[in-house]
């Protein structure tokens, strides 16, 4: 049975049970929605029996208070990205979820992007030879209403910038292709919103291996482009766009694509963005229920997500001081071996 027929039955097999905000209304509506029930508040919704695994989606800076509660329930955990906003946090979330034997994943949904896995599939397989440089761009855009919507939005002890927000998740996939980053020098400045934080970062990085790449992040680019992940090594160059190969160019003979997979000439699907990303979502989301029933790691790890965040905070603190960060090699984290199928 294909990887995606899998997916698809132990998702449909779980049912959401219940939801709690701190607006009851909003969880009204929801469970409204979804027909479910809507709990008065956290503690409610822990107390359910019939709960296995909870979705932690409330700001980013409260990700490690609502996670830990949530494992000390002896709840499975899915935590948005990131996986929270300082490594403190991250550290004290990884350590409550051992602590109660639960697994935890961290939403890179885009690890699950037919375009993504197959540039996985070339590197395990050598095709692009010795990495020498990757890249990653999110030129986003984001009006200053957006930012005014929520209080926690655009501050930096409950959402960080950019970087933090919306390019972390190509900052995951650079990590997962390129291996560990182990020192940054960067440069940030907000060119056009209302906000503490960042709308636009860029760094330059060195990884363990020697290679070396770039990152770029703006909420500030009208009207918004793909999301750009390109990867080059001594043999061949692969370059997605929002989750599709649109770029493949090798020295030697071509490998072969994998099947429903694209070619140099297939357009962008930008278009389709809220489609594929339900359905990569819903990939995450049903290899960690797999997860839980083999008693494996997730294939997007705890560890995962600490290691994108420790890249993040390295960009802002070498911003900040103006000078190259360095992250000590035993902290510069395993992004991640595992490749989903």
């Amino acid at each position: 049975m294909a990887a995606d027929q899998v997916a698809a039955q132990l998702v449909a097999a779980a049912r959401l049970a219940g939801v709690t905000d701190v607006v009851p209304g909003r969880a009204a509506s929801l469970a409204g929605e979804f027909g479910c029930s809507a709990e008065p508040d956290l503690d409610a919704l822990l107390a359910r029996d019939d709960i296995d695994v909870v979705s932690v989606c409330v700001p980013s800076g409260r990700h490690a208070d609502v996670g830990a509660r949530a494992a000390a329930a002896g709840k499975h955990l899915v935590v948005e990205k990131p996986i929270d906003v300082t490594l403190a946090a991250a550290d004290r979330l990884i350590a409550a979820a051992r602590a109660a034997g639960v697994a935890m994943t961290v939403i890179s949904q885009h690890r699950f992007d037919r375009g993504v896995v197959e540039l996985r599939r070339l590197l395990d397989d050598g095709a692009l030879g010795r990495l020498v440089l990757g890249e990653a761009s999110t030129k986003w855009y984001r009006s200053q209403g957006y930012y005014d919507s929520a209080a926690w939005r655009g501050t930096w002890g409950l959402d960080g910038g950019s970087l933090m927000n919306q390019g972390i998740h190509y900052v995951d996939l650079l990590l997962w292709c390129m291996g560990p980053v182990t020192e940054v020098t960067a440069l940030c400045a907000t060119q056009t919103h209302r906000v503490e934080v960042e709308d636009t970062a860029l760094a330059a990085v060195r990884f363990s291996s020697g290679a070396v790449g770039t990152i770029v992040s703006s909420t500030a680019v009208f009207p918004g482009f793909a999301q750009r992940l390109e990867i080059t090594g001594t043999a061949g160059t692969v370059v997605v766009e929002d989750g599709q190969i649109v770029r493949r160019a090798f020295g030697a003979e071509l490998p072969e694509l994998a099947e429903d997979d694209h070619n140099d000439n297939a357009p962008s699907i930008s278009a389709a963005n809220a489609a594929l990303d339900s359905a990569s979502h819903a990939a995450q989301i049903a290899d960690l229920l797999a997860a839980i029933d083999a008693g494996r790691q997730p294939s997007v790890t705890a560890e995962s997500g600490r290691a994108a965040l420790e890249v993040v905070c390295a960009v802002y603190e070498s911003a900040r001081e103006g000078r190259t960060a360095v992250i000590p090699a035993a902290a510069a984290g395993d992004p991640g071996a595992a490749v989903p199928r």
